[in-house]
């Protein structure tokens, strides 16, 4: 047996578990080694029969036995019974709607089984309990007695016991002696964190918590190492590539913000000055702006683009260098073009919109004031030709028929939703490489970008432009909405309106238990229609309605934004689609339902969705819960500065993995864990970059580059 023996080939598995492993992600003997446990339990804890109390939820350890099926008394439903004996007492055991379990666990097994105690007529019994066969338990010698026993995240088919018995088959095969450790010796020692084997053991079979801690330490630095370390490759390999160095100073830069309809502020020149300096080297920018929603983060990359447009391709008195701007919706792209042809309209510049559903071009001929449809086959050739100056657009940007002749900046909107893939796609477009300017409004704290975006150089944004009034959050509980409608009401006479933001689509089906009982977009438009404002004109919006209009007769996303954009609709009642949206500048209120299911940063951001202009707005952040941890999440909503401490406070309360979505970017649990801690991220990415920079092509550290290519081959990061 080795690391990459099929676990099929090592141990006699049945179909079923060898399906259950799979949806593990557990195929070979390595992948069950680093399927770690989520917790210990103390075998301390473990209850005896005498002492159990009606209510509570117990383990306990015994031998069963009377096993047998039968049917209940009054329903006929089939059941499985016995009893079970840990030496202090018997307990009775009963499975409802289980029966075969009578027939699967021999007569007089040492079992563990954990479960509700309850009683009936003055007896106490396990209901529906979870049983395991555990052969060694009571082999336990006094020194291992009260050794902490691992709890692993299981599926049906496969229960934590069987991973861990299967674990210590593996440690008795001699795997663990075969296994090379990834990390460099030095690394290990001046961290003071265990090798290899030995943190596997510590892991999976700790005599003490201390153990378990060391090496879940140990796993969680090493995978933020790897991740930095493919991060700092990827930037050593960027900054080998040749850019088009663009000569342009501050005073250059400074005519196109003079035209800004308010003052730039201290943070946007600033991180114009850090893109001017960036353009300025004769290697790629590779950039990350972070700014809340509303912080004018657009302005800077308008400046950024009248720079590179003003620029000549090297070597030529004419025509100009191309900027590519990628959005990730249609409607955001929409309105970025409409933006830019404001921002643009005085110079002699081609502007242009691709998208799934069509192309635009800024100026034509038939409407020199605004856009006009063009044909896809002729926008490809303007652009081919570098007739283009500004291509905005979706996904559509980096497909094979888009070919630019002189591009030299990439800008990528809202960051985190295109992977890195589609990143360096974009970026590698051209003989040359262009500059990368890549944005979020997403909060993102300190330690989750120095992990994430280790490949990007950091430029935030943390201050409102001026005359912009701080949106008034409150929260309001079931029996204060009445006093809110009314407050809402005023705001709506005087000419302003309403974004309402629910969790679902349509009503959930009551015939599904486990259904997500929320408010629905549908059934609340009905609602506030009838019953709170029938006066106002209320419109619907929400993902599974089409882009665009078509011959259905469907209201389509982009003719609702667009009636909600002119005034037509007073109430928009909508999904949190409009989290990334169009500016509604008139639009100065907004309601969030069922807030205690949405992450901190998705409520700032659907709330930045009203701060659009000098008018002041409100959010009202309306919930049914009354938890005090919810509480005190909704407060820091109220009480934050800007969406970094939000931010902050969701890694600390909830964890990385809710506040964006661990999945989305390929970290383990383990490794969110270790995105707590600031001391374990900036270690392992000095090593990293120390390394990579030393030798970037890890010639001198073959073990490191083996593993990375395995990880780049199975984790997206984002």
């Amino acid at each position: 047996m080795h690391g990459e023996t099929l676990l099929v080939e090592a141990f006699r598995i049945l179909p079923a578990q060898a399906s259950a492993l799979r949806r593990l992600g557990i195929v070979t003997v390595k992948n069950l080694l680093y399927h770690f446990p989520t917790r210990y339990g103390d075998t301390a804890e473990i209850a005896n029969v005498k002492d159990l109390k009606k209510g509570e939820t117990a383990v306990i350890f015994g031998i069963v036995s009377g096993l047998k099926t039968s049917k209940a008394f009054r329903k006929r439903i089939p059941m499985a019974e016995g009893f079970v004996d840990d030496g202090t007492s018997k307990i009775k055991i009963i499975w409802f709607h289980q029966a075969y379990l009578a027939k699967m666990i021999p007569e007089g097994s040492k079992v563990r089984v954990e479960g509700k105690v309850s009683e009936r007529k003055g007896v106490l019994y396990f209901s529906n309990p979870k049983i395991e066969v555990i052969p060694d338990l009571f082999s336990k010698t006094k020194t291992e007695e009260h050794s902490p026993y691992p709890v692993y995240p299981e599926t049906r088919g496969v229960s934590s016991n069987w991973i861990y018995h299967k674990v210590k088959d593996i440690f008795s095969s001699k795997v663990l002696d075969e296994l090379i450790d990834p990390i460099p010796e030095n690394i290990l020692k001046n961290y003071h964190l265990p090798r290899l084997g030995t943190a596997l053991i510590y892991i999976h079979t700790p005599k003490k918590m201390e153990h378990a801690e060391a090496a879940r330490k140990r796993f969680a630095f090493e995978e933020i190492f790897f991740i930095q370390l493919e991060r700092q490759r990827l930037r050593a390999e960027f900054k080998e590539r040749n850019a088009f160095a663009i000569d342009k100073t501050v005073s250059d830069a400074d005519k196109f913000i003079e035209r800004f309809p308010f003052k730039a502020t201290e943070a946007q020149k600033k991180s114009i000055s850090h893109i001017l300096n960036d353009f300025s080297r004769p290697h790629p920018m590779a950039r990350l702006l972070e700014g809340d929603v509303g912080s004018g983060k657009t302005a800077v990359a308008a400046t950024a683009v009248y720079v590179v447009t003003t620029s000549r391709p090297k070597g030529q008195d004419f025509g100009t260098l191309q900027s590519a701007y990628m959005a990730p919706t249609e409607i955001l792209a929409q309105q970025h073009f409409e933006s830019f042809i404001k921002y643009f309209s005085h110079l002699p510049i081609n502007i242009a919109l691709i998208t799934g559903s069509g192309c635009k071009k800024f100026p034509s001929k038939l409407n020199p004031s605004g856009a006009t449809d063009i044909s896809r086959s002729q926008l490809l050739k303007w652009v081919a030709s570098g007739e283009i100056a500004v291509l905005i657009g979706t996904h559509a940007l980096i497909q094979k028929s888009v070919k630019f002749k002189h591009l030299a900046l990439v800008i990528v909107d809202e960051q985190h939703r295109f992977g890195t893939a589609q990143r360096q796609k974009l970026a590698g477009k051209g003989d040359i490489t262009p500059h990368l300017l890549s944005m979020t409004a997403t909060p993102i704290p300190r330690t989750l970008a120095l992990t994430l975006y280790g490949d990007l150089d950091l430029s935030l944004i943390d201050e409102m432009p001026a005359g912009r009034k701080k949106i008034i959050t409150e929260i309001v509980l079931p029996t204060k909405r009445k006093d809110a409608y009314e407050k809402i009401r005023e705001e709506l006479k005087a000419g302003r309106q309403l974004y309402v933001i629910c969790p679902r689509i349509d009503e959930p089906d009551p015939t599904k238990e486990l259904a997500v009982q929320a408010k629905s977009v549908k059934e609340e438009a009905k609602r506030l229609k009838k019953e709170i404002f029938p006066e106002y004109e209320i419109g619907i919006l929400h993902s599974k309605m089409p882009a665009r209009q078509s011959g259905g007769g469907k209201p389509s996303k982009e003719k609702v934004m667009k009636d909600f954009a002119d005034g037509k609709i007073d109430i928009l009642v909508a999904t949190s689609v409009v989290e990334v949206g169009v500016n509604v500048e008139n639009a100065s209120l907004i309601i969030i339902e069922g807030a205690e299911r949405f992450g901190l940063a998705q409520l700032h951001q659907l709330r930045g969705r009203v701060i659009r202009s000098n008018h002041q707005a409100y959010c009202f952040v309306f919930t049914e819960s009354q938890g005090e941890k919810t509480k005190d999440r909704l407060h820091a909503l109220v009480t934050a500065k800007n969406g970094f401490e939000l931010a902050e406070f969701d890694l600390k309360q909830r964890g990385a993995g809710e506040l964006v979505g661990g999945k989305q970017w390929g970290i383990s649990d383990l490794g969110m864990e270790a995105i707590k801690n600031i001391k374990m991220v900036e270690a392992a990415r000095l090593e990293a970059t120390r390394i990579v920079g030393e030798d970037p092509e890890l010639k001198k550290f073959p073990l490191l580059k083996e593993r990375l290519e395995s990880v780049e081959k199975k984790i997206h990061f984002e």
